[in-house]
Formats: structure tokens, C-alpha cells, sequence
């Protein structure tokens, strides 16, 4: 595997920081905020000096019961090409469930949500892995994702599950020390467990993040400096294995760039520490024999168990025997409020529009309006309520919305012409009714 050194997660907010940053050898990139044919100028730049950019995809849901669909794949594969990246990222997560294996509604999550440790899932994540490793120009490697939630009847550890997915896909592995973290504070497991099971040399490189804990409860934000125990954990593994790559993700409330300097300095102190201790044992009993490609009903068994949490989650509905309500309480708000923050980055003008009455109607909106087809559709959706429920009372923030919304929901820009916009604006009152 291709050493990658210590690297920093790239943001259009901090590019210029990054590109400045000494010590740099890599940067990772959200597949789905990039254009192949108009790639951000900075991650050129980085490119010519010799930085090797990774693209990291959030969107795929491989841990899902349907098969990875393909335009994603394409999507994907061609970011990698256009970077010259080594290997892609992905994670071991479900992100939309519903649709034809449970004939009901599709529901996106907007997030990463775990799978269950069983022999179903495992079995139809390893053939969804197969379908993207052959879709996909470069290696393939995926992530251990945080979860606030735990299944009920899970048959495997998570080091056990990763090992045997390695095991089966030849896939790499993306170990998130922090989610390591996260998992031990909210479902109790011992992260030097997890260490000693994984396959030491299926790891393409490593995750360090921060977090903050709030009522027993650890949130994987991203947004917070790193913490001593994820430091630990960092340590832990690189008494086990040199790491061949090292990253520090921020996406929110981005400090200035010696703080983040001095993250990196930390991570790399970390990691040093570890190299200086004796190699842990690895604990890992023996795999299992491959049960092969995963039957039809395989997959609807798992597409209804993650309907029917998802739909608790999004749209209100029985919480599903065995789960811990107070979690999934917490793990709704959550899902709620990521909505709202990601509304208003791709929609900026509503939160300017409504002021401080943004969150609350976005939320209360979230509450009775699953998302179903991707932020940008959701902003619309969330505008078309506001103006037909007449929640706005002031009638300027009415009639601004009113524009925001006749200027994107249509397939093209609303012209300037007078008499188009009139027909435009008729079509629309005509098909409500």
C-alpha cells in the first residue's frame, strides 16, 4: 500500500490555509462537493506541487440493502481519475433505505447510519463492495463510521465484522480512531478490542477527529479539537502497525491555522509514541468460510429492518423492537438538526431571509417532511411549506421566498421577460390544482 504521510481533510473554507500548511504530503476531499471537469483551483495547485488528493464519498450507502447504484459509482470513479488519486474512500454505512425491496417510500437519511453486525448485512455489504471495486478505477477502502445507536441481536463484534469484510473483498480499510472513540463512550466498546481483531495490513490509512460528549452522549462533530483519547487510541494503533497515512478532519468551526498546525503536530507526536512501543498481539481468531452471494430475500430482511429504523428516525413513526428509544430520540434530533445546518449551506439565502426564525421553522418542518430526494430538493420543499402552510407572517420575508422559490424550483432559470414569468408563474397555480 502507498504511503501517504500526514494529511489534513480539504475545505473550500480553509484551502488557503492547507496550501500554506508545512508538512502537508496529502489532503482528502468530499467526493460529492467536486466537479471533475471544474476542479477547485487550490486542489490543482496542490496537485502540481505533488500532493496526492484522495476523494472521499459520503453519498454511496454500501451498507445498504439495494446494490450501489451505478451513476454514483461513475460519479465517483471519475473523481478519481481526474485527481490521479491512489485509492478511493467510502463508508460502511446505509444512508437511504425504502423503495421497491419494501414497496414504500424512499427515505434519505442525510447521514451515516450503521449497519448491523450480522450475517445478512455482512453478506450483501461484501457483494455491494465486489460491485464498487469493479465499477472503480483505483482501490477501494472503507470507513468504521461513529453510531449514537446500537442493534439489537448483533452476532459480531465490529472488529470481527471488519475483519471478515476484509477477508472476503480483499477490500482496504479507512480505521476512524475517533469513531473508535465515539463507540466505546456511547455502545461501550473497548477500543483496544476492536484494534487487536482488525487485519492490521488491510489499512490504507487512518481518521483523527474531534467531538464533544453531551449528557453521556458522544457527538462525532467534527467540529471540536481533537481529544486526548482519540490521541490514545492513535497511540495504540501504531504500536500495532506503522499507519500508512494519517488524517485530521475538521468541517465546522474552523480554528486558525496554527491551531490546526499544532493538531497535526499533536497527531504526528501520537503516532510517533506508538512506533516507540512493542507491537500489540493481534488477536483475530480465524475467518470464516465465505457464505457466498447474498439471496434476495437476504437483502429484503435487511431492507425492512432499516426502513423501519430509518423511518423512526425521519419521519416520526413506532420505534422498532429493541432499540433504545432515548437513543433514537437523540439520534433524531441529530439527523434533524444536520438537516437544517446542510439546508443552509445549500440554500444560504433562506437563513438570511427568515433571520433567527430559520432553525425552528426548518425543524418543525423536518419533523412531519422525511427527506426524500437530496438537500437541494429538500430546500425547495422546506420553501413550497412555508408558502402554502402561511407560516410567514411578515410579508417581505413572503414575498423573498416567494422569488427564492419560482427562481430554482423550475429546470431552468425564470427569465426576465415579463410574459414568460407570468406563464411560468400561472403553469405553477394551474398544477396544484
Amino acid at each position: 500500500m502507498e504511503r501517504l504521510g500526514t494529511g489534513i481533510g480539504w475545505r473550500p473554507e480553509i484551502a488557503d490555509a492547507v496550501e500554506a500548511m508545512p508538512g502537508i504530503d496529502w489532503v482528502e476531499a468530499v467526493a460529492e462537493n467536486l466537479c471533475p471537469g471544474h476542479l477547485p483551483e487550490s486542489l490543482r495547485r496542490l496537485r502540481e506541487r505533488g500532493v496526492t488528493v484522495v476523494p472521499h464519498g459520503v453519498s454511496l450507502g454500501l451498507g445498504g440493502a439495494e446494490r450501489p447504484d451505478a451513476g454514483r459509482l461513475l460519479a465517483l470513479a471519475e473523481r478519481a481519475e481526474a485527481l490521479g488519486s491512489p485509492l478511493v474512500t467510502e463508508h460502511i454505512a446505509f444512508v437511504r433505505a425504502g423503495g421497491p425491496l419494501t414497496a414504500s417510500p424512499r427515505l434519505e437519511a442525510g447521514h451515516l447510519l450503521p449497519v448491523p453486525r450480522t450475517r445478512d448485512a455482512l453478506d450483501v455489504l461484501c457483494e455491494n463492495i465486489r460491485i464498487a471495486q469493479d465499477a472503480l478505477p483505483v482501490p477501494l477502502a472503507v470507513e468504521n463510521i461513529a453510531a449514537l445507536i446500537s442493534w439489537p441481536g448483533e452476532e459480531m463484534t465490529e472488529g470481527q465484522f471488519l475483519y471478515d469484510l476484509a477477508d472476503r473483498t480483499g477490500v482496504r480499510l479507512l480505521i476512524d480512531v475517533a469513531n473508535l472513540h465515539t463507540n466505546h463512550v456511547n455502545r461501550g466498546e473497548d477500543p483496544a478490542d476492536a484494534l487487536a481483531e482488525l487485519p492490521l495490513e488491510a489499512i490504507a490509512y487512518v481518521h483523527v477527529a474531534g467531538g464533544f460528549e453531551r449528557d453521556g452522549v458522544w457527538h462525532d462533530s467534527h467540529a471540536h479539537p481533537v481529544p486526548r483519547p482519540v490521541l490514545d487510541i492513535l497511540t495504540d494503533l501504531s504500536s500495532r502497525i506503522s499507519p500508512p497515512g494519517v488524517l485530521l478532519e475538521r468541517d465546522e468551526n474552523f480554528p486558525e491555522p496554527a491551531e490546526l498546525e499544532r493538531e497535526l503536530g499533536a497527531i504526528r507526536e501520537a503516532v510517533e509514541k506508538g512506533g516507540e512501543k512493542p507491537g500489540g498481539t493481534w488477536r483475530a481468531a480465524a475467518p470464516e468460510e465465505p457464505s457466498g452471494v447474498p439471496t434476495d430475500p437476504a437483502r429484503q430482511r435487511l431492507a425492512l429492518a432499516q426502513t423501519a429504523l430509518l423511518s423512526a428516525l425521519v419521519a416520526g413513526t413506532p420505534v422498532p423492537e429493541g432499540f433504545d428509544r432515548v437513543r433514537l430520540g437523540v439520534q433524531a434530533r441529530a439527523l434533524a438538526g444536520k438537516r437544517a445546518d446542510v439546508v443552509a449551506k445549500v440554500a444560504p439565502e433562506l437563513p438570511v431571509i427568515l433571520g433567527a426564525g430559520y432553525r425552528p421553522a426548518f425543524l418543525a418542518y423536518a419533523q412531519g417532511s422525511p427527506m426524500t430526494d437530496g438537500y437541494r430538493r429538500d430546500a425547495l420543499n422546506f420553501a413550497e411549506q412555508l408558502l402554502l402552510g402561511g407560516e410567514l407572517a411578515d410579508a417581505r420575508a413572503r414575498r423573498e421566498v416567494r422569488e427564492w422559490w419560482l427562481e430554482r424550483s423550475g429546470p431552468a432559470p425564470r427569465s426576465r421577460r415579463p410574459a414568460i414569468r407570468l406563464a411560468r408563474a400561472t403553469r405553477r397555480v394551474l398544477l396544484r390544482h
